[in-house]
């Protein structure tokens, strides 16, 4: 899906103009961008997480004359998705697993530690 899908499909589900939606979905990448940039994490509840990054400058080396080569310090950002977007991206049944296999795992550490 690219952005001009996306504002159709918030134009569909939210039952507005598709200049509205465009105008929410800028907004809403604006802002994660902003912040990300300026160092802090940005959490959307039940979509994901985020995360700036940043890596050092080093020393590589150039693969086919095998010559040092300096790369500079970059920044980058890490997404994680929610446990909402997780079970959904798996379905029901793999998060009724998940769930019951904590629940016996609970259950054998109390066991466990009753000894």
């Amino acid at each position: 899906m690219n952005k001009s899908e996306l504002v159709d499909a918030v134009a569909a589900a939210a039952a507005i103009a598709k200049k509205e939606a465009e105008a929410a979905v800028d907004a809403v990448i604006d802002a994660v961008m902003s912040e990300t940039k300026s160092g802090n994490k940005t959490s959307i509840f039940g979509f994901g997480t985020f995360s700036p990054t940043a890596r050092a400058a080093r020393m590589g080396r150039n693969p086919q004359t095998g010559a040092p080569v300096k790369i500079a310090a970059s920044k980058g950002v890490k997404f994680s998705p929610a446990a909402a977007f997780k079970s959904t991206l798996n379905g029901k049944a793999a998060a009724k697993k998940s769930t019951a296999k904590k629940a016996t795992a609970k259950k054998s550490t109390k066991s466990t530690k009753k000894r």
